[in-house]
């Protein structure tokens, strides 16, 4: 399993989301307040992911898990 600590803190906050792995990569399909959000994993160590920003795509690297909760967080 793959984006576990995201995972991990969407099931805290009892978010449903939906969890696929390809390749060895995960991605997260979501909706919250009415708008859908995406995170997915690419192969250069990194992800793609419009959570700050919901029309916008962006890509984050190093511990990106932990930029995304951090981000998640402020919602």
């Amino acid at each position: 399993m793959r984006l576990k600590k995201i995972q991990d803190y969407m099931q805290e906050r009892g978010w449903k989301y939906q969890y696929a792995e390809e390749d060895g990569l995960g991605s997260i399909d979501w909706e919250h307040r009415g708008l859908t959000y995406h995170i997915w994993e690419f192969a250069e160590d990194g992800v793609e992911s419009n959570v700050r920003v919901t029309g916008k795509m962006e890509d984050y690297t190093g511990d990106y898990e932990g930029q995304i909760i951090e981000i998640l967080k402020e919602w």
